[in-house]
């Protein structure tokens, strides 16, 4: 009874005229317990809508079906046959001209993506960005001459825990669902979605067709789109995360400006997360904040007078806990300003001001997909980078050739290849930029010898021509 009490004087005090919120209390007589979230509802749910995505994949032909003998007793079963694969999710209009937010898993790799209104109309979708590292994507709908319900962005650093949420989306496509909870937690790292995690809690239920969906506040603004759970049945159990709005922002921003990427600031030194044992070498009471593994030369780290060994605590202010919260925060600073970061060093505590600048692209990526009957048949390769580096998450000071994606099924996936080796040597030669892997992997040798490097680790392979 306590618990329903507190509930319903938190409520009354989000809801009733602004006159009042200035003090909460109890409800005082039975209207006010019959308050509902109706009217919030009722705001929210226009802008918010079911995403329907789909691609054809073409079967190859069996070979043994091009043998009369068998065509006789088989007929022509053995011909390509096309199979469907689809995926349901949520989304958020957060353009009047047609902007939608989701997540990026909701789209990945999907030719055909329909986006359905809560009002039963539908229209075919256009992907303007997706984002895998903040597991994000921004598509377009209409064609500029309508005018679309959206949604306001709450200020996701204001959010406590404690306060009352709402998440709206198609859980397991019965069609658009409201359920209420509240931010159990903040700032959860860990979860395995994306590189900046700092997820938003929620006891709300959220299920499999939820993401990309919305968890709004009280005054009906976006807080978080829904993006994962933690379950062992598939379904809710009362622990969900969602994408902080102010992450949610800098992809749209990156998406509004054109660009097919977003464009995120540099930082330019490795971290590493304070665990209990390291923060008892360092002398530390308590394992907080980030130690600095390394700077690169030129970065606005190294600008700023960060150095190897200092320990980052905070951003403008605000303190962080994990390479992932600071990743968090850094990341949703605009490009163009700055950010003052809070060192210690020797145990005093010193604040600078680093510059929100993007990481260079040099030496350019020149990224090639590798064709050629070699072991590296199916990868894409491209030159190292500041810019390529953090985008992969690898040391700053790195150099090479590095393995950005692999095709499923491909000769280098089923030798063993995987993303992020860095390619420094093929038979005894040392391979220094994209050209040269190309120029070699074009060659027809007996023997392949290649030397990579993984995890900083150096790991020579041998294989047949």
């Amino acid at each position: 009874m306590k618990l329903t009490a507190a509930i319903l004087a938190l409520v009354a005090a989000l809801v009733i005229p602004a006159q009042a919120q200035e003090q909460r209390r109890l409800p005082e007589s039975r209207e006010e317990i019959k308050l509902s979230f109706a009217a919030v509802v009722h705001h929210v749910t226009p802008a918010v809508v079911n995403i329907y995505a789909s691609r054809t994949e073409r079967r190859q032909r069996n070979p043994l079906f091009d043998d009369p003998f068998f065509r006789q007793f088989f007929g022509d079963r053995g011909g390509p046959r096309e199979r469907v694969q689809r995926s349901l999710g949520s989304g958020v209009i957060v353009g009047s001209d047609g902007l939608v937010v989701t997540n990026n898993h909701v789209v990945e790799g999907m030719t055909e993506v329909r986006v359905a209104l809560a009002d039963k109309r539908e229209f075919e979708a256009k992907i303007l960005l997706k984002d895998q590292r903040a597991d994000m994507a921004v598509l377009k709908i209409g064609d500029g001459s309508e005018k679309f319900p959206t949604l306001d962005f709450a200020d996701s650093d204001a959010v406590q825990v404690g306060d009352l949420v709402l998440a709206v989306g198609n859980p397991f496509g019965v069609g658009q669902t409201v359920t209420s909870g509240i931010v159990s937690a903040l700032a959860r790292t860990q979860i395995g979605v994306d590189d900046y995690q700092s997820f938003i809690q929620t006891d709300a239920a959220i299920n499999p067709g939820n993401s990309g969906g919305a968890l709004v506040d009280l005054d009906g603004k976006l807080v978080g789109i829904n993006t994962a759970i933690f379950s062992q049945s598939g379904g809710s159990v009362g622990i969900g995360f969602a994408i902080p709005s102010n992450m949610v922002r800098v992809v749209l921003s990156s998406a509004r400006s054109g660009a097919k990427s977003v464009v995120r600031p540099w930082f330019g030194a490795s971290l590493q997360t304070v665990t209990p044992e390291l923060a008892e070498g360092l002398g530390l009471k308590a394992p907080t904040g980030v130690l600095v593994a390394s700077v690169a030369p030129d970065s606005p780290a190294a600008k700023a007078g960060v150095e190897q060994g200092d320990l980052v605590i905070a951003v403008d202010g605000r303190p962080v806990d994990g390479v992932e919260g600071f990743n968090y925060r850094f990341a949703t600073r605009p490009v163009g300003g700055q950010a003052e970061v809070t060192l210690s060093r020797g145990g005093a505590e010193r604040k600078v001001r680093v510059e929100l600048s993007r990481a260079p692209e040099v030496p350019a990526r020149d990224a090639r997909l590798l064709r050629s009957d070699s072991p590296f048949q199916g990868a894409t390769v491209g030159n190292l980078s500041p810019a390529l580096a953090d985008e992969m998450s690898l040391d700053q000071a790195l150099r090479g050739v590095v393995v950005m994606e692999i095709a499923d099924g491909s000769i280098a996936q089923q030798l063993g290849f995987q993303k992020a080796d860095i390619v420094r040597a093929v038979n005894d030669g040392k391979v220094g930029d994209v050209r040269d892997l190309v120029r070699i992997s074009s060659s027809r040798p007996r023997v392949w010898k290649v030397t990579i490097e993984r995890d900083g680790h150096t790991i020579t392979s041998v294989f047949g021509g």
